[in-house]
């Protein structure tokens, strides 16, 4: 498979089999996160692969969140109780952080790096024949969220990535051409 073809298969992937992630795939797979480029090496990211209970215990920090919009304390109930669930489920859960740098420029070029080294993950994991879903969002700084991941408290998540083997790969969603999108400066 080539480059191009790897990048035009990745997909997030929201469903995955019941296969469970060998230990030897997750490795192959932070390996290539490590193989980002990162400004002065600082080599920023810290990854904590969740086991079953871990990601159960994320996913009822991020259902309780999910369920404060919710009125209804049944259904409050029952939807941080699912996700809690669905997050048990999932053959493979990555946390991805990186260490706090008091340098704003450093804090930046970290975060980008731990973004490559992300989406170097995800293509590996293509070309493994695996899927993930790379999430963000305020649950990242959730108290009961870092504990469950037990992030250092000099370290900040910049994502969680669902990783398995899809159960079903979604159609590619339509993008702007590169040329709509590009000035060519003298």
């Amino acid at each position: 498979m080539t480059l191009a073809d790897v990048l035009r298969q990745r997909r997030s992937i929201k469903r995955f089999t019941n296969r469970p992630v060998s230990r030897e795939e997750i490795e192959t797979l932070l390996t290539a996160a490590t193989l980002a480029p990162n400004h002065r090496l600082t080599q920023p990211w810290r990854f904590y692969v969740l086991g079953p209970q871990a990601r159960q215990a994320y996913g009822l920090a991020l259902g309780e969140r999910k369920a404060r919009k919710l009125d209804d304390a049944g259904a409050a109930d029952a939807l941080r109780d699912r996700v809690a669930d669905e997050h048990r489920a999932l053959p493979c859960m990555i946390v991805v952080a990186i260490v706090r740098n008091e340098s704003a420029e450093m804090a930046e070029e970290d975060y980008a790096a731990a973004m490559m080294g992300i989406e170097n993950l995800a293509l590996a994991a293509v070309e493994m024949g695996l899927g993930t879903h790379i999430k963000t969002g305020g649950v990242m700084e959730d108290p009961d969220a870092r504990e469950a991941v037990g992030v250092a408290d000099d370290q900040r998540i910049v994502a969680v990535v669902n990783v398995g083997e899809p159960a079903e790969v979604p159609p590619p969603k339509p993008r702007r051409r590169s040329e709509s999108l590009t000035t060519w400066t003298k």
